[in-house]
């Protein structure tokens, strides 16, 4: 695949971070924000939705305040690869994980939308990207959520090995 490179002043190629929170910063609500660690300071992000293609969820832990924290990161690449990092046991992974389990070709780009719910919640609204479709799931809060997460990752990989196989370039 031939790509074409530009030049000039540029961000590194490191990920780009999306953490999930409903929040308010000098009057202006979010739902996702960047944090710069040097300056420990929260980057309001006021874009609801994120159009890529997801490559890969990962399951990361780790402490914070005394407590292991278990996240979910959804890896989606775009104009910048971006990870998306949430609870995992938020209704923001949850509604995700039940969307994205509904997906049966991850090689088409999708729109992951957070969307407010009452007081500090966050769900997920997932949406093919070229029709604008909501994709629906039914609410199952006995979710196997490891099995979902095992079945969306070999759909990932089995969409990303198909196009591989056929000789067709995925284009980020």
């Amino acid at each position: 695949m031939v790509t074409e490179v530009k030049l000039g002043l540029c961000n590194p190629p490191e990920p780009i971070y999306l953490h999930v929170k409903s929040g308010e910063l000098n009057g202006e609500s979010y739902l996702w924000y960047n944090y710069d660690i040097n300056n420990d300071q929260t980057i309001p992000v006021h874009k609801t939705g994120l159009t890529g293609y997801i490559s890969e969820l990962k399951l990361k832990s780790g402490e914070f305040r005394g407590n292991i924290n278990h996240k979910l990161h959804i890896v989606v690449r775009a104009d910048e690869i971006y990870v998306v990092r949430t609870g995992i046991e938020t209704n923001f992974a949850k509604t995700f994980l039940l969307a994205a389990s509904c997906v049966q070709d991850f090689s088409k780009p999708l729109i992951i939308a957070a969307i407010a719910g009452k007081e500090n919640v966050v769900f997920c609204n997932l949406y093919d990207a070229a029709t604008k479709t909501r994709i629906r799931s039914e609410w199952n809060r006995d979710a196997d959520w490891l099995a979902i997460i095992d079945s969306v990752q070999t759909k990932l990989q089995t969409s990303q090995n198909s196009h591989i196989v056929s000789g067709e370039p995925i284009l980020f």
